[in-house]
């Protein structure tokens, strides 16, 4: 992921619409994000790599070394995401 400064955290959360905004941010007073939620501060732009496999909770975690995130878990030969806000990213906001 490429580092951000203040001034591309803040133009690419003002971006985002209201409701999605207030709802990511309630969501994320609920986590413990070992990567500092470089996910939704990048407005989406440093996404970790998952894809949505059709089942309600998980994503299949796509990254080179899932062993790393506190979120992934083995599942089979693939990994598992958990994280509640990279499953509302992936599955509301298709990204």
């Amino acid at each position: 992921m490429k580092p951000l400064n203040f001034f591309d955290i803040y133009y690419n959360i003002n971006k985002m619409e209201k409701g999605i905004r207030k709802q990511i941010e309630n969501m994320i007073g609920g986590i413990e994000c070992p990567k500092g939620f470089q996910c939704y501060k990048s407005g989406f732009a440093n996404l970790c790599r998952a894809r949505d496999i059709g089942i309600e909770s998980f994503l299949e975690c796509l990254e080179k070394n899932p062993k790393a995130c506190t979120f992934s878990f083995p599942f089979g030969l693939i990994h598992l995401c958990q994280c509640p806000l990279r499953i509302y990213i992936a599955k509301k906001l298709q990204k």
